[in-house]
């Protein structure tokens, strides 16, 4: 397929917009992918849940980028089977259409249905797998009827973990050559070691959101004794509980909240170890910049981490309970050779697997394929 003449539709998580991704600092982290394929496609179209305060990003975007919002004051739930009704004229004039997460995949089925285009459904993590992580039985079974119309009806299927694609091929019986194995992309560029940036002593560093899969109370607990420095980076409904928890336990903790993305570097490189605690993960992109930055990286002996990690190669794994964890702090602590094996083996795993324009170089071979 000869793409600078054809069109790409980019339909948004449900109730995610422009907006919301610049109140949590992610902004420009979501739009270099579609900066950078804005020049293979003649045009790309922003089919997102915010209100016409959306156009004021037009200025962060390309000239062929088009900004779709909502158009309505329908509750998005029902909103988003209304978008290929409403974008009509728009959708008849794209060829290929595209989702980032499962949970947009409404519109851009519907939208395949009425006009008979091409579809790509992309995970950034497989939602059933994580649902069934939380014991949630209606939403799993909307979850399965989803997934199962849209894995059905996808002309691609881009997975980012070995893990998900197993599932996927497992739970819905699709052929494995329908999917392809795309992980996260890191712009190395931004995300590297920064020389001119002196390491805080001791400082130790988590980015995530406040939740229970990530973890954080045996990472608190864990740290409580040590003369070493928490900062969290994130936030969520775990919040107000963890900084009790921080007060209880007299743990040497700050939490920073969410901050712009193109500032994250900056204090990943003043800490001497990133670290990631989780249950589980998909593919964990705050493990990813950390490794970009060459930080010596802790994270569980999980799926999603264990298929990144490689133990005192690239990063150290450890168990999930908080002996296990503060053990492992230690031991990258203590050992400079260890930091400075793992630290060169982190960087370069992200520049050979990881890096922005080998992300999008294997997704636009998919593109050209359809």
């Amino acid at each position: 397929m000869e793409l600078k003449n054809k069109k790409l539709a980019l339909f948004f998580t449900i109730g995610v917009s422009l907006k919301s991704w610049n109140i949590s600092g992610n902004l420009k982290r979501e739009i270099k992918p579609y900066i950078f394929l804005s020049n293979y496609f003649g045009r790309i179209c922003f089919f997102t849940y915010g209100t016409k305060e959306e156009y004021k990003f037009k200025n962060e975007l390309t000239g062929n980028i088009e900004i779709l919002p909502r158009k309505t004051f329908l509750p998005v739930k029902i909103y988003q089977f209304f978008i290929p009704l409403i974008y009509r004229k728009q959708l008849k004039e794209i060829d290929i259409y595209k989702t980032n997460q499962m949970a947009a995949s409404i519109p851009a089925i519907l939208a395949k249905w009425i006009y008979k285009k091409k579809l790509i459904i992309r995970c950034g993590y497989e939602w059933l797998s994580f649902l069934k992580k939380k014991n949630l039985w209606l939403k799993e079974k909307i979850a399965y009827l989803i997934e199962k119309i849209a894995y059905k009806n996808a002309n691609k299927i881009i997975l980012t973990s070995k893990r998900d694609r197993n599932f996927v091929i497992n739970k819905f019986k699709i052929c494995s050559k329908k999917i392809k194995l795309v992980p996260n992309y890191i712009d190395t560029e931004i995300f590297k070691p920064l020389l001119n940036i002196p390491k805080e002593k001791n400082r130790i560093i988590f980015v995530g959101r406040l939740e229970k899969q990530k973890n954080l109370f045996n990472l608190i607990e864990a740290i409580a004794p040590l003369k070493v420095k928490l900062i969290i980076i994130g936030s969520g409904s775990f919040k107000k509980k963890l900084e009790n928890f921080v007060r209880e336990k007299k743990a040497n903790v700050e939490f920073k909240g969410n901050i712009p993305n193109e500032k994250l570097p900056e204090e990943l490189n003043k800490s001497k170890i990133f670290i990631l605690p989780s249950f589980y993960e998909g593919c964990p992109k705050a493990l990813l910049e950390a490794m970009s930055c060459g930080l010596p990286c802790i994270g569980t002996d999980v799926e999603g981490i264990n298929e990144i990690i490689k133990h005192k190669e690239n990063g150290y794994l450890c168990k999930t309970d908080a002996h296990s964890i503060r053990k492992a702090i230690l031991e990258v602590l203590n050992n400079n050779n260890l930091q400075a094996k793992i630290s060169q083996n982190a960087r370069k795993t992200i520049l050979e697997n990881f890096s922005l324009e080998k992300i999008l170089e294997e997704e636009i071979r998919i593109y050209e394929t359809l």
